[in-house]
């Protein structure tokens, strides 16, 4: 009669621990299944397939996706000693030369300014890019950004080369 009754309480221990085990993994499924079905929902390439979480975003006049922060960096000409990359434009060149990029802080897309010819300045509408210095960037007649027309970010008053 022993041997029945620790046999049986053998048993019950067993099976009470595959069901606790079942139950864990019941709800755990729920939280995998979500997340999987949430990270496959979640689209982040734009309509041109540049993924914007990894900072990438359409060249129009590369034809390719470019980091947002790439380019010729043009500061503010109010803040000309601007660190925040955010409250930069930045510029990219096609290959020739004849068409130049403009990303500006805050907006979405980009506009393209073309030149006539060499040594002339890239215009859109009120928008000019003038070889001067670097470049300047102005709006109607009012000097909005410029650069020393190197590629990259800008550190002041660093000891470190980049």
């Amino acid at each position: 009669m022993k041997k029945i009754i620790t046999l049986l309480m053998l048993l019950l221990i067993v099976s009470s621990c595959r069901l606790i085990d079942q139950n864990d993994d019941a709800d755990d499924n729920p939280k995998v299944a979500a997340t999987t079905k949430d990270s496959t929902l979640v689209n982040d390439k734009d309509e041109n397939g540049c993924l914007a979480s990894a900072g990438f975003v359409w060249s129009k006049v590369n034809k390719e996706c470019v980091k947002g922060f790439s380019g010729i960096q043009l500061n503010p000409t109010d803040k000309p000693d601007n660190q925040d990359e955010t409250l930069s434009a930045y510029v990219l060149f096609n290959e020739d030369a004849s068409k130049a990029e403009v990303f500006l802080p805050k907006d979405t897309a980009s506009i393209v300014l073309t030149r006539a010819a060499e040594g002339k300045s890239w215009v859109l509408k009120d928008w000019q890019l003038v070889p001067w210095k670097g470049y300047v960037l102005k709006k109607g007649e009012v000097n909005r950004f410029s650069g020393d027309g190197e590629i990259g970010k800008k550190e002041i008053e660093t000891d470190t080369e980049q």
